[in-house]
């Protein structure tokens, strides 16, 4: 049993109503970071940094990608990793789950560690954004290759 298995399987829900899809998109990407148990400030400057670059938040600025950052920061806080990845599930448009667990699966790798939780997360994301394993799988095979060097 992995580690977030118990968390993501509650029903619990958010308070906070819903996210948007980029507040949703985020999301994951900051539980993703945040899967190991421990958030360095630099995770969250790598995870801005890409999510800027992204169409999605092609009209957010610094200013308000960091505001997002910190409401979900403090969602992550109250809540836990769980009941936001739902959150976040329910405001994913379908066509960006695989994108969202590609960039997940990207900042995962991109310190060129990868501990049990964060394994565990992935696993338990695939299924949460209903991915199919092979999909999943060739996402982490290419993401793997990305962050070799």
């Amino acid at each position: 049993m992995g580690l977030f298995d118990g968390v993501f399987k509650t029903a619990n829900q958010m308070t906070d109503g819903s996210l948007s899809a980029a507040e949703a998109f985020a999301a994951v990407c900051l539980v993703a970071i945040a899967a190991d148990g421990y958030l360095s400030e630099q995770e969250g400057r790598n995870m801005t940094v890409m999510l800027s670059r992204m169409q999605l938040f092609r009209t957010y600025s610094n200013d308000v990608l960091h505001r997002t950052f910190d409401k979900l920061l403090a969602m992550l806080k109250r809540q836990g990793p769980g009941p936001l990845v739902n959150l976040a599930k329910a405001s994913l448009p379908q066509n960006l789950r695989e994108t969202a667990f590609a960039m997940a699966t990207d900042l995962i790798l991109s310190d060129g560690a990868v501990t049990e939780q964060e394994q565990a997360f992935l696993d338990d994301l695939h299924h949460i954004l209903e991915i199919s394993g092979d999909t999943a799988l060739k996402i982490v095979q290419v993401m793997t290759i990305k962050n070799r060097g």
